[in-house]
């Protein structure tokens, strides 16, 4: 499959080729006797260097939404469409390989491997892929002087404050150039100044590279940095 990305040809975000469209997305949870609906026929399209934030009450099934579209879930109806494929279509090893190609995630809690460094942690998912060791580890060194963790790529998440973890799980979500990226909190625990140097991590891949964003978020000011913020209610969303 071609990248995308390469196929981007102007700045206008309105020009640019859909990266993620939802349609019908539905997903019913079974809870005993009842069935629980927490997507009801929810309809998304995102550009390519689109971000847009979605906010809802707690519970609402933001981080369901987010599972869903990254293919980390399966909807009980609907499809899901990134970089044009339908997730629908992939088996699970195939579904494996396109999200380490094309989909990053950030979540809030980091989810670091605590005997890696932090060096090895963002050159993990090109091992994956099947990098070379050396090679890998490089190109993770480079992504973290990117973030301002190039003197800290040698030690373990347990020795990194939260702002550190959750910029090493961003430059881990980097490494691989995706289409998409999916962030849920991404800034929920960090400094204002650390925030801030998210925020304009995300500007720059954004316009750059032609990333599209997807941002679950509380955080008002967050949201309002985005291009469309979107509330989910009731298993659908409206744009405010």
């Amino acid at each position: 499959m071609s990248d995308p990305v390469s196929s981007v040809a102007t700045p206008d975000t309105a020009e640019r080729e859909v990266m993620l469209a939802c349609a019908g997305l539905t997903k019913v949870y079974r809870e005993g006797p009842q069935d629980v609906t927490v997507l009801n026929g929810l309809d998304l399209s995102v550009r390519a260097g689109e971000r847009v934030a979605v906010v809802g009450s707690s519970g609402s099934g933001k981080t369901t939404l987010l599972n869903l579209l990254g293919g980390l879930d399966r909807p009980t109806a609907g499809t899901v469409r990134v970089a044009g494929q339908s997730l629908a279509e992939l088996g699970e090893a195939a579904l494996g390989r396109f999200r380490n190609r094309h989909i990053g995630f950030v979540y809030q809690f980091h989810h670091l491997l605590a005997e890696f460094t932090a060096c090895e942690n963002v050159a993990l998912p090109l091992m994956i892929r099947g990098w070379k060791r050396r090679e890998a580890q490089q190109r993770a060194a480079d992504i973290l002087e990117r973030v301002g963790m190039a003197p800290r790529a040698d030690h373990k998440p347990g020795e990194l404050s939260g702002g550190e973890r959750q910029r090493v799980a961003i430059a881990r979500a980097l490494i691989t150039d995706p289409s998409l990226m999916l962030m849920d909190e991404p800034t929920g625990n960090l400094d204002q100044t650390t925030a801030a140097s998210i925020l304009g991590l995300m500007d720059e891949l954004a316009a750059t590279a032609a990333c599209a964003f997807v941002v679950v978020t509380h955080d008002p000011g967050l949201a309002a940095h985005q291009d469309r913020v979107l509330h989910l209610d009731l298993g659908h969303l409206t744009e405010t």
